[in-house]
């Protein structure tokens, strides 16, 4: 089982994510540490797990805040530059190719989100050929955000796909299992990629007894219901 951390940012701070009601998104509160600045969190997260990957959510970019194009991109390159050996995943809320071709510069691997999609049509219009990336299928508290043969058909989808239950993230209240077995049974040779209620380690379990090797997590992380040791021996 392979752990991603996640961190959410907005206006250059981290935010605890719940439920997916971005609105209402607050500066984090860790146990890991005392600051909701991007860098001592992923120091704190890296003191306390030694990961090779992170997600990085750019809630500014993803929620088009203000007419102007805004993002948290600088913050995001402080963090590949102080931390090179790790494997940025970072959702920027792409929609077409002007907004791709901004992220590419970075050379992270792009989370490519189904929420932010009309028509498969607009999804195939990126030109994601020589671009590291993988698809998050969104789930909000009122269904599924994208379009639906997006959905329907694996042939649309690249090797790693998050099954991102929004509803779930940061709830503490545990995985949407059936979600996940409605998908695993629709994938082919695709890896997924479990987001969302992660709790404590027998959650971690049952993901891994459901064949997914991968999951994304955050508020298990800064509270401290899964230590490292519990990690390790998973």
């Amino acid at each position: 089982m392979q752990i991603i951390p996640v961190i959410d940012l907005l206006n250059g701070v981290v935010v605890h994510a719940k439920r997916g009601e971005r609105q209402q998104y607050q500066p984090i509160q860790s146990k890991l540490c005392d600051s909701h600045a991007p860098l001592a969190i992923v120091s704190a997260l890296l003191d306390n797990m030694p990961f090779t990957q992170l997600y990085i959510a750019d809630l500014n970019a993803i929620q088009k805040l203000e007419a102007q194009y805004t993002t948290n991109y600088s913050a995001i390159a402080a963090i590949a530059k102080k931390y090179p050996q790790i494997t940025l995943w970072v959702d920027a809320g792409i929609s077409n190719n002007t907004e791709l071709q901004y992220w590419q510069k970075l050379k992270v691997r792009l989370v490519i989100a189904s929420e932010n999609f009309k028509t498969i049509a607009q999804y195939h219009s990126l030109n994601l050929a020589e671009t590291p990336h993988i698809l998050s299928l969104d789930f909000f508290p009122q269904g599924y955000a994208g379009p639906l043969e997006l959905l329907a058909n694996c042939q649309h989808w690249p090797q790693d796909v998050i099954v991102m239950s929004l509803e779930n993230v940061g709830a503490n209240a545990g995985v949407n299992t059936a979600l996940l077995m409605e998908i695993k049974a629709r994938a082919q040779q695709h890896s997924l990629i479990a987001a969302g209620g992660i709790r404590n380690i027998d959650d971690l379990k049952a993901l891994k007894a459901l064949g997914i090797q991968q999951a994304l997590m955050a508020t298990a992380l800064h509270q401290q219901q899964i230590t490292a040791a519990q990690l390790a021996k998973l």
